[in-house]
């Protein structure tokens, strides 16, 4: 097993993988197969695990303080390249589009 795999995990998707699809995962935007992957792979991995659970307090928190209110597009437009350039540089990714998605919740 590399080093880009978790010690302990016996499933094929690599940290980086893992966290540059965390959002994709919180937002329920992946395929059924693809969600599985990742879930396994943070229940396995505690330090993805802990990323997972600060990523989705940060969701929370943002849709609590900042629900009803829309971005600027300019914001938006930051955010992508910020996030663009964050995962190309931790994964090795290359990203064709990102989108932010900003929604109200009521708890």
């Amino acid at each position: 097993m590399s080093e880009d795999y978790c010690a302990g995990a016996d499933d094929k998707v690599r940290c980086e993988e893992a966290l540059a699809d965390i959002y994709l995962l919180l937002d329920k935007e992946c395929s059924a197969e693809r969600d599985a992957a990742l879930r396994k792979h943070i229940e396995d991995c505690p330090p993805c695990l802990e990323e997972y659970g600060i990523d989705e307090h940060i969701k929370q928190l943002l849709a609590r303080k900042c629900g009803g209110d829309h971005a600027p597009d300019d914001l938006k437009s930051r955010l992508r390249a910020s996030i663009r350039q964050t995962v190309q540089t931790k994964g090795a990714i290359t990203i064709e589009r990102t989108e932010v998605k900003i929604e109200q919740t009521f708890e």
